[in-house]
């Protein structure tokens, strides 16, 4: 019998396969995509120590290590239902039905959609498709290419565009309107950017940058922005230019953009096209937690863990006995993360099975542990008040009676 059913192969999902495995639990993981690694498939950054974070060498690591462990990994795989039954959880998915006391959710993130006149035309992509096709398909998404939406995902898709010899001509923002939000007004980008200053390609920039974080200094610094835009890496960054319309007849030719002030709000007679063959769209990542919310799992909206989450603690439990989670459906953070905290979630189910055996709960200790280091020596924040919004979870968690599901509201 299958001691745990892990639903994602990507960072958080093989690090919990493969701690519980260590500790003596029969585990089956399951994915819809073609081969395991989730979002580390794609990715290819240089950290601050000048260190090289090769996803793709991550994940196979990750995956021969599960493979001579003897854990079972079904890619291809796709799971539309999870429902518990007495003590064992019924995981339905399109190639049969498959039961075990323990399910830990790795389903990662997903983007958030900006709508924009002009979307669907061919060379219209989400910033993390041309990510996979450029790092995973090696397929060039195109020659000369804008992205819509200035955020910490698209910066680093960007370098990784760059790197592939990419031509990405310019980010702009996306026109204001109620489901851009935030990411159509320059002061709030800016705001968010300052978080990763420090990998500012360049000493002038990293310094402006640390001056902008004085509220004074970033409303100067925002009506001195150039309208031509700042430099990076040979990427034209434009703060005050709004993308209103991708334009093109049977693919993309182009796209018209307004000049904007410090709140997103668009200046007349201002109106430009620039030329592209493709166009990347960068809202921002989400948790994908709905197997979470169809097993029946509580949640509560923290802005900044990403979006809804299911309420969970620490130790990546939920209030429903068996249900565990780990990785971006907890809240949107870096792939070291999420593989410590799939190390957390295996050796917590683990530990249940054990009924809290010393070892294992020596082990768990360390490994809480391990995902305070991490994320304090991580580079790239994709919330600014990520610290805030764990504590918040925390006090949640501590609001359940987790021994009594019938309590859960």
């Amino acid at each position: 019998m299958i001691d745990v059913i892990v639903i994602g192969a990507g960072p958080a999902g093989l690090a919990g396969a493969i701690a519980a495995n260590k500790n003596g639990l029969s585990v089956m993981v399951l994915d819809e995509f073609i081969k395991p690694g989730g979002r580390l498939l794609g990715q290819l950054h240089q950290e601050t120590s000048g260190e090289w974070w090769n996803g793709i060498e991550e994940s196979k690591r990750l995956h021969e290590e599960a493979i001579n462990l003897g854990i079972d990994i079904r890619s291809n795989v796709s799971v539309f239902n999870i429902c518990q039954e007495d003590s064992l959880w019924n995981v339905y998915t399109d190639a049969s039905t498959f039961q075990a006391p323990f399910i830990l959710l790795a389903t990662g993130a997903a983007e958030y959609p900006i709508p924009i006149p002009g979307w669907t035309l061919p060379g219209v992509m989400s910033i993390g498709a041309a990510q996979v096709m450029t790092n995973v398909h090696r397929v060039q998404v195109g020659k000369r290419g804008i992205i819509i939406g200035a955020n910490i995902l698209s910066f680093a898709i960007l370098n990784e565009l760059q790197l592939a010899g990419i031509h990405v001509d310019r980010i702009v923002l996306p026109e204001k309107s109620p489901l851009s939000k935030d990411a159509a007004v320059p002061e709030e980008v800016m705001k968010s950017l300052l978080n990763v200053a420090h990998l500012a390609p360049s000493p002038f920039l990293r310094a402006g940058s640390r001056m902008m974080k004085n509220v004074g200094m970033r409303k100067i610094g925002l009506r001195l922005f150039p309208k031509s835009g700042v430099n990076v890496n040979g990427t034209s960054l434009q703060l005050r230019k709004a993308a209103v319309e991708i334009v093109g007849k049977e693919q993309v030719e182009g796209v018209r953009v307004v000049d904007i002030d410090a709140q997103g709000n668009k200046i007349s007679d201002s109106e430009i096209e620039y030329d592209a063959d493709f166009v990347c769209i960068a809202g921002g990542l989400y948790p994908l937690a709905e197997l979470a919310a169809v097993a029946g799992c509580p949640f509560e909206y923290i802005p900044a863990l990403g979006g809804h989450v299911p309420i969970h603690s620490e130790a990546m439990e939920t209030p429903l006995q068996g249900l565990f989670v780990a990785g971006n459906i907890t809240g949107i953070e870096s792939g070291k993360i999420a593989m410590a905290q799939g190390t957390v979630a295996g050796l917590s189910i683990a530990n249940k099975v054990e009924k809290e055996s010393k070892t294992i709960t020596k082990k768990l200790s360390q490994a809480l542990q391990q995902v305070q280091t991490v994320r304090q020596a991580s580079s790239i924040q994709f919330n600014l008040d990520i610290n805030s919004g764990r504590n918040k979870m925390k006090s949640l968690w501590a609001a359940f009676d987790v021994n009594n599901s019938k309590n859960i509201v």
